[in-house]
């Protein structure tokens, strides 16, 4: 079994700014681009979960509108993390003591107030990861956390308790990783 993990295309939004569950569009031109450079290289019917914001749904809805072969259901369960009153802020403009006071219980605090918690996230993820198809090749239409929060969850990490678990290393907007899973690693 191979998972896909794909970033959606770049956003219409200015960089530097908190965008997790705020739904911002993503440019037409860059996800089509994204849309074909996975459409060349999927194999046939594969099975696409996708997130339902729209930066994600249009991506997924142009790789079908090019492959007509591969199915699509919307899970709400891949959507990004909920940032709460930090979403569509500079991240820049968020004070240092925010940021503190959640890394101090990264698993539990709900981000910005009133938002997800990693807990939370990591949680809904390895539920999704728990279901996945009994199929050669799955892809999801995601987010740079969720796709994280699913490689921990493949390696066998169902949470984190502290800031310095979680992976630096992301996706770029447009790109994808694969995970080679055993039809036993996600039961």
């Amino acid at each position: 079994m191979r998972l896909w993990l794909v970033r959606h295309a770049q956003v219409l939004f200015a960089p530097g700014t908190c965008y997790g569950a705020l739904d911002v569009p993503a440019g037409p031109e860059v996800t089509l681009e994204c849309a074909r450079a996975l459409a060349a290289v999927l194999p046939d019917r594969a099975i696409i979960s996708t997130s339902p914001l729209q930066r994600c749904e249009r991506l997924a809805q142009t790789l079908i509108g090019l492959r007509p072969d591969l199915v699509c259901r919307t899970d709400a369960r891949l959507q990004e993390m909920n940032f709460g009153a930090w979403e569509g802020r500079p991240w820049a403009d968020i004070p240092l003591g925010e940021f503190e006071v959640w890394t101090a219980n990264f698993a539990d605090h709900a981000v910005g107030g009133h938002g997800d918690s990693v807990g939370a996230v990591m949680a809904r993820v390895a539920q999704a990861f728990d279901e996945l198809p009994q199929a050669p090749d799955t892809v999801w239409i995601t987010h740079a956390g969720i796709i994280r929060a699913a490689e921990l969850v493949a390696s066998g990490v169902r949470q984190v308790h502290r800031a310095d678990q979680w992976p630096r290393d992301g996706v770029a907007c447009g790109q994808w990783r694969t995970l080679e899973l055993s039809s036993a690693a996600n039961r």
